[in-house]
């Protein structure tokens, strides 16, 4: 026996749970289904955030949203403009759950809890009459075109199910995307996006915990990042390193994860003039132990041990440094190279950059150019962006336009 629906939506994750609500909302004579493979719904949303829940970015200039997302940049322009940041916020306060702004511009639910929202999105697919049906693992999709009917058929291990309009809300889902594949859809292969970096280097060894504000520049590429670095036990992360490692996601991926990098570690200070910031600091600190107190903005421990790989004795006098030292202290301050040896998974946020070729998407209603009544929602599409709600935004933007068009 077939079960039939208006609409199916497979993927029980944030994308798929913002569709199903929001075209409910907008049409409540549809039948909707949401198929989830797992056992349980919305797991990424319930450990997002360190299990807080990055909802958003308190970012409302559609313009400078997009600089965000190393892939779907020149995309997304049309669809902020529809649904943005500051829609987001107005829509969960609708639905009862207040946001706030941290310092960062990230955003949370005042309860600190991911909670929060998979109880929100839960209590309005009850309200609604959403289906909501876990263990559903698709194993084929055929399409209205093969079968010559009106109707999308899904075959899960436990039921067939039959529906007018399908929307894919997978994620990273290689069975999916080989799936679309089969209908003609092309897939930009997946590689790992948000990562950090895997660094064996005496200069940092005893540092875990330290963090300092800095310019990292990978050697041989275009690749350029500026802002806070945090070093840790297997070498260094902070939105300084995921920010390149998301821009940086095919080059570094041909890599092999093997390069170098050089560490600013006084953000954008000149190396002439920090050497002579030196001389100046030689003259003015003659009898004072060098290696002892940082005169500039970084913790005394990592001044240190920038200090000691510069050839510097921890007992040596500002006055007794040669000129071979300054410079190698400029050269450690300004332009530290260090190797790195592969990549770790920033916490559980998996993101990956790859999915459904974006040329082959009207992003005016998110369907396939392709295949008529076939949408798509979320991270199954070739769109990633750096942390800090910005992939969650990219769930509500395209899920509410899927919604919007249906």
């Amino acid at each position: 026996m077939n079960q039939n629906f208006d609409i199916i939506i497979v993927g029980g994750g944030a994308a798929g749970f913002f569709t199903a609500i929001n075209i409910v909302e907008k049409n409540p004579k549809l039948k909707v289904a949401i198929l989830e493979r797992g056992a349980e719904v919305l797991q990424k949303v319930r450990i997002s955030g360190g299990g807080r829940c990055n909802v958003t970015h308190a970012c409302f200039e559609p313009n400078e949203l997009v600089k965000f997302y190393p892939r779907g940049e020149k995309e997304l322009r049309g669809p902020f403009h529809q649904f943005c940041s500051g829609d987001t916020i107005e829509w969960f306060e609708k639905h009862g759950v207040e946001l706030k702004i941290e310092a960062d511009g990230r955003m949370f639910p005042v309860s600190n809890s991911s909670q929060t929202i998979i109880d929100c999105f839960l209590k309005a697919t009850q309200k609604l009459g959403i289906a909501v049906l876990t263990g559903q693992s698709v194993q084929s999709i055929f399409n209205p075109e093969v079968s010559g009917e009106n109707f999308w058929k899904i075959e899960t291990q436990i039921e067939n199910y039959l529906t007018e309009k399908l929307i894919l809300a997978t994620g990273s889902n290689p069975k999916v995307w080989e799936m679309l594949q089969n209908f003609g859809h092309a897939v930009v292969s997946p590689v790992p996006s948000l990562f950090t970096f895997n660094i064996k280097d005496s200069r940092i060894k005893e540092l875990p915990g330290v963090a300092a504000q800095v310019t990292v520049k990978v050697k041989d590429t275009k690749l350029t990042s500026t802002g806070p670095l945090l070093i840790t036990h297997w070498g260094m992360s902070g939105p300084a390193i995921l920010k390149l490692s998301a821009w940086g996601a095919r080059i570094l991926h041909d890599k092999n994860y093997q390069f170098t990098i050089y560490v600013n570690w006084l953000n954008d200070a000149d190396k002439e003039d920090v050497a002579k910031k030196l001389k100046e600091l030689k003259q003015e600190h003659a009898k004072k132990s060098v290696s002892k107190k940082s005169p500039f903005e970084l913790t005394n421990r990592l001044w240190e041990s920038l200090v000691l790989a510069s050839g510097i004795e921890a007992e040596t006098k500002w006055a007794d440094l040669s000129k071979i030292q300054l410079q190698n202290l400029a050269n450690q301050l300004t332009n530290g190279t260090f190797q790195v040896n592969g990549k770790s998974t920033f916490k559980e946020e998996f993101v990956t950059a790859g999915g459904i070729d974006l040329k082959e998407i009207n992003f005016k209603t998110m369907e396939s150019k392709l295949h008529e009544n076939l949408y798509f929602a979320g991270e199954i599409v070739n769109i990633d962006a750096i942390t800090g709600g910005f992939n969650f935004q990219n769930a509500w933007t395209s899920g509410f336009i899927v919604a919007s068009a249906i």
